[in-house]
């Protein structure tokens, strides 16, 4: 497993689509997944520790693992099929250790409230990642995520729902 961090969250130009950039840790590559924009939007809030007046669904996840008496160990992005990623929760409840199926948003938005290393299986990495120079301007500074929140609110005041049609 390659630990990686949220380096950025843009809306691809060409798509009008949300996308994650993972970097990895200990090197120069770089894992794009395209996301949902209620996805994306959920991820900016936590990295800006916006507060809300009523938990939202990742903050409720977490809540529940937490009272279950479980800890997020880790996030996993475990694979590409048919164009689509695919991702898990790895749990860990006294010596029992539970793994989740999840989406890759859901989990970083998740792994960002909670703390929790975000990882991408070597393989995939190997296969999809590939080696960007990512300008200063992709850091996770005040600015940026200023910016990535007019960039999503851009994008949600625009997109119809004829937009989201597999026609």
């Amino acid at each position: 497993m390659i630990e990686v961090v949220l380096r950025a969250v843009r809306v691809d130009v060409g798509s009008s689509t949300p996308l994650l950039l993972l970097e990895e840790v200990a090197g120069e590559r770089v894992l794009p997944i395209f996301i949902g924009a209620p996805e994306a939007t959920a991820i900016a809030y936590a990295l800006q520790h916006v507060p809300t007046p009523r938990p939202m669904s990742h903050d409720l996840l977490g809540n529940v693992i937490d009272a279950l008496g479980a800890t997020v160990e880790s996030v996993v992005i475990t694979e590409l099929k048919e164009n689509t990623f695919f991702g898990e929760l790895r749990l860990q409840r006294g010596q029992e250790h539970l793994r989740v199926s999840s989406r890759p948003s859901d989990a970083v938005a998740l792994a960002l409230r909670v703390g929790a290393p975000i990882l991408v299986d070597d393989d995939l990495m190997a296969t999809e990642a590939r080696v960007m120079v990512l300008d200063e301007e992709d850091d996770e500074d005040e600015t940026d995520e200023a910016e990535l929140i007019e960039e999503l609110r851009a994008f949600l005041d625009s997109v119809r729902p004829e937009d989201f049609n597999d026609e």
